[in-house]
C-alpha cells in the first residue's frame, strides 16, 4: 500500500496502509502481552529456597542465609521447615518429608540414616531442597546446592524444554504460504501480460500490486485473534484460565492426555476408604463407592472407638475458630495423612473430641519406625477403674501380638486357620495400593493399674502380648468426584487418558481402574487368574498395561511403540525425565499430547507436551507457569469444555478463512478486468 501511495499519490493507498500497520501491531503487541507471563518459569523455583536455616558454625549450630550453604555443610531441619538443600540425613528423631511434590505421593515419608534403596527418590537417607519436613526433626549433610539440586535439575528440565509449535500455528502458516504463492503468481502473471499489451508502465505495476493485495488476507490475523478471544472468555467462565490463546485450538485436536494422579485425578488426601472386620472387607462413603459397613455390629463398633482413640491428630484450633463453618474435609489437621483421614472419616459419623474427653488418655507409647505400632491407655468412663489399652500400627505387627480376633458372635481364638483367612483379605487390599493399618485392645485390670500407676512409656510396664484383633482401616488417595465420567467422555470423543505418576505401580493401578483409564485384566492380572507366570501369558490379546520407571530406562524404540499400541497405558514410579521421555515418544507418533498435572515434578512434561494444563488450586506456581491453560477450579472434567471449545474454533477458523476469500475474490475481480479487456476504472 506505500509503494502503490508512493508511485500514485493516492492517498487511499496511504489510508489502508496505515490501517493495517496498526492491526498488526495490536495484534502483535496483543499476543507478546498474553505469553509474556509464560516465560517465568525458572523465577519460581527461587521460592521453594527457604530464607534462612540453621547450619553447624564452629561447632555450633546458627542461623545462615540458605542460599550461603555449600557442599559438607551440617544443617538442622524441624517439622515446617523447608529443606534448604540435597542431603545426606545422618540423624534422624521420627523425621518425616512431604515429597509429594516430587514423587507424587500423598503420604509423607519417614527418614533415616540408613541407605535403603539404589534408587535416590526412594532410599530413606536422602532428603531433598524445597520439600517440607512435616514432623520430627533431623541432621543431614548438604550433598547438592543450586541447579545441581533433584529441583535444579527438574528447574533445567523445563528451561531446555522446547515450546511445540501449535497446530493453529502450523495450519495457518501453511495457509499464508499458499495464499501468498498463489497472490505473487497472479500478480507476476498479470505483471507480464501488462508488458505483453505494452500497458504503460505505472497503470501495470498498480494493477500487479493491485492484485497481490487483493489476494492477501490482511484481516485473517485479526480474525484469529478475535475468535481465540472470544473463546478464551467463554473458558473463563467455566473456570478455565487461557495464557496461550492459539493453544485453544490445540486442545481440540489433542489425542492422548498425559494425566498425572496426585492432585490432578485424586484428591491429593488420604481417606479411609476400606474396614476389615470380622473377617469382611466393608466400603466406605467415597466418590466414587457408597458405604457398606454396620455400625451397630460389634468389631465395627470396637473400631470406631480405637480409631477415635488410639491416635493424636488434631483439628487445627485457630482454623477451627477463623473459619467456624468449614466442613469437616476442607478442616485443616494437624497429624500425618493417615491420621487425618482416620480423623475425617471418625468425626463424619461422632464427634471425635467428645469421644476423647470421655476416655483420658493416661499413657502410652509414640509410633516409631522400629516398633511400627502406637499405643494409648484410656480410662474406661464407666467409673469401675478399668483402663483400656489401645494399639495401632502395620498389621503384620499387632497380628504378631494377638492371640484372639473379635467376631460378630463375639471374641474366638486366633488360631492359624483364622489368621490365614485375615491375612488373604489384607493381601487383597495392600495389593490394591491401598495403606493399611492393624488396630487392637485389651482391657487392664483394677488392680494393678489403679489410678496411681504410672505407666512407663520407655520400658513398658505394662501387658502387649495376647491382645485382641479387632480389625484394619485401609486408606488411599481417592479419586475427584468427576474424573471417571470426564475418562469415559474422553475416550467417547477418540482421546486417550494416560496415567503417568511418580506414585508406586499398585496404587497407580488401583487408582487407574476406578476412573476406567484402565478396564481390562492386565498381564498380571491374566497371570493370577490363571494360576500361571507371567512370562508364559499371550500378550497379544492383552489391552492394558502398567510400565514402572524401572523398566522405562532399558526401553528402545520397538519398546516404546509395542506399549503405546496399547488401548490403556499407566506409567508409575516415574522420573521428571522419563516424562519428558513419555511425552516425545507419543509425539513421535504424530499424536497430539496434552499434560495436565500439578507439581514440580510435572513442569518438564508441561512445558513438553502441545498444549500443558495446571490445577490452579494445588498446583504449584513453577506448574502453573509452564502451563498454558490453568484449571482454576481443579476440576479435571472441565477439560471436556475447553476440547468442545477448541473443535468449534476451528470450525468458526474454516468459515472465516472462506468468508475472506471470497471478499478477496470481489476485490481482485476489478484487476483483472482491467488486465484482460484493457478497461481502466476510475
Amino acid at each position: 500500500c506505500f509503494v502503490g501511495f508512493g508511485l500514485s499519490g493516492n492517498h487511499e493507498n496511504l489510508y489502508l496502509g496505515n490501517v493495517l500497520y496498526v492491526v498488526v501491531n495490536a495484534t502483535a503487541l496483543f499476543t507478546y502481552a498474553q505469553e509474556f507471563k509464560s516465560e517465568k518459569t525458572m523465577e519460581k523455583f527461587k521460592n521453594f529456597l527457604p530464607p534462612v536455616t540453621l547450619a553447624r558454625r564452629d561447632g555450633k549450630f546458627i542461623e545462615v542465609a540458605a542460599e550461603s550453604l555449600v557442599v559438607g555443610d551440617v544443617v538442622e531441619v524441624k517439622a515446617g521447615e523447608k529443606i534448604p538443600a540435597d542431603l545426606r540425613v545422618v540423624e534422624a528423631s521420627k523425621l518425616k518429608v512431604d515429597n509429594s511434590s516430587l514423587t507424587g505421593e500423598s503420604e509423607p515419608v519417614s527418614l533415616a540414616p540408613e541407605y535403603t534403596d539404589d534408587n535416590p527418590l526412594e532410599t530413606k537417607n536422602l532428603a531433598f531442597f524445597g520439600t517440607l519436613a512435616v514432623e520430627g526433626t533431623g541432621t543431614g549433610v548438604v550433598i547438592n546446592t543450586g541447579d545441581r539440586t533433584m529441583f535444579g535439575r527438574i528447574a533445567a528440565l523445563a528451561g531446555a524444554a522446547k515450546q511445540e509449535v501449535t497446530t493453529l500455528q502450523r495450519e495457518v502458516h501453511h495457509f499464508v504460504v499458499i495464499i501468498s504463492a498463489i497472490a505473487l503468481v497472479m500478480g507476476l502473471l498479470f505483471l507480464i501480460l501488462g508488458l505483453v499489451r505494452s500497458f504503460p508502465i505505472l497503470s501495470n505495476v498498480m494493477s500487479c500490486i493491485g492484485i497481490i493485495v487483493a489476494n492477501i488476507p490482511e484481516g485473517l490475523l485479526a480474525t484469529v485473534t478475535v475468535s481465540l478471544t472470544l473463546a478464551a472468555k467463554r473458558m473463563a467462565r467455566r473456570k478455565f484460565l487461557v495464557k496461550k490463546l492459539e493453544c485453544i485450538e490445540t486442545l481440540g485436536s489433542t489425542t492422548t492426555i498425559c494425566s498425572d494422579k496426585t492432585g490432578t485425578l485424586t484428591q491429593n488426601r488420604m481417606t479411609v476408604v476400606h474396614l476389615l472386620y470380622d473377617n469382611e472387607i466393608y466400603n466406605t462413603k467415597t466418590t466414587t463407592t457408597e458405604a457398606t459397613f454396620d455400625l451397630s455390629h460389634p468389631a465395627m463398633k470396637a473400631l470406631f472407638f480405637l480409631a477415635c482413640n488410639c491416635a493424636k491428630a488434631t483439628f487445627d484450633a485457630k482454623d477451627m475458630e477463623e473459619f467456624p463453618e468449614k466442613s469437616i474435609e476442607e478442616r485443616k489437621i494437624n497429624g500425618d495423612a493417615s491420621e487425618a483421614g482416620i480423623l475425617r472419616f471418625a468425626s463424619q459419623i461422632e464427634d471425635v473430641m467428645e469421644i476423647r474427653r470421655l476416655n483420658r488418655n493416661v499413657g502410652g507409647i509414640p509410633f516409631n519406625s522400629t516398633n511400627k505400632f502406637m499405643v494409648t491407655i484410656h480410662e474406661d468412663p464407666s467409673g469401675a477403674g478399668i483402663k483400656r489399652l489401645l494399639m495401632k500400627g502395620a498389621p503384620e505387627r499387632i497380628l504378631s501380638r494377638c492371640s484372639q480376633y473379635m467376631t460378630g458372635q463375639g471374641v474366638k481364638p486366633l488360631d492359624q486357620e483364622a489368621l490365614d483367612v485375615i491375612n488373604v483379605k489384607l493381601l487383597s487390599l495392600l495389593n490394591g495400593g491401598e495403606r493399611v493399618l492393624g488396630f487392637a485392645q485389651t482391657l487392664l485390670p483394677n488392680p494393678p493399674f489403679d489410678s496411681s500407676f504410672v505407666f512407663d512409656s520407655e520400658n513398658p510396664n505394662f501387658p502387649m502380648e495376647s491382645l485382641t484383633f479387632v480389625g484394619s482401616m485401609a486408606l488411599l488417595d481417592p479419586p475427584k468426584g468427576a474424573v471417571s465420567e470426564a475418562v469415559l467422555t474422553y475416550q467417547t470423543a477418540g482421546i486417550q487418558v494416560i496415567m503417568v505418576t511418580g506414585d508406586h505401580p499398585a496404587t497407580a493401578k488401583a487408582i487407574a481402574k476406578q476412573v476406567h483409564i484402565i478396564r481390562d485384566p492386565t498381564v498380571e492380572d491374566v497371570a493370577k487368574q490363571r494360576g500361571i507366570h507371567v512370562d508364559a501369558v499371550d500378550r497379544s490379546g492383552v489391552r492394558a498395561i502398567v510400565v514402572p520407571g524401572s523398566e522405562i530406562i532399558n526401553f528402545d524404540q520397538e519398546d516404546w511403540d509395542r506399549v503405546l499400541r496399547q488401548d490403556q497405558i499407566v506409567f508409575a514410579r516415574t522420573s521428571p525425565q522419563q516424562k519428558i521421555i513419555i511425552v516425545e515418544s507419543c509425539q513421535r507418533l504424530d499424536k497430539i499430547v496434552a499434560v495436565t498435572g500439578d507439581g514440580v515434578n510435572d513442569s518438564p512434561a508441561l512445558k513438553k507436551a502441545n498444549i500443558g494444563v495446571s490445577m490452579g488450586i494445588s498446583g504449584s506456581d513453577v506448574s502453573k507457569e509452564a502451563a498454558d491453560m490453568v484449571l482454576l477450579d481443579d476440576n479435571f472434567a472441565s477439560i471436556v469444555h475447553a476440547i468442545g471449545e477448541g473443535r468449534i474454533i476451528f470450525d468458526n477458523l474454516k468459515k472465516s478463512i472462506a468468508y475472506t476469500l471470497v471478499k478477496n475474490d470481489a476485490q481482485a475481480f476489478p484487476f483483472l478486468v482491467s488486465s484482460l479487456f484493457l478497461f481502466h476504472f476510475p
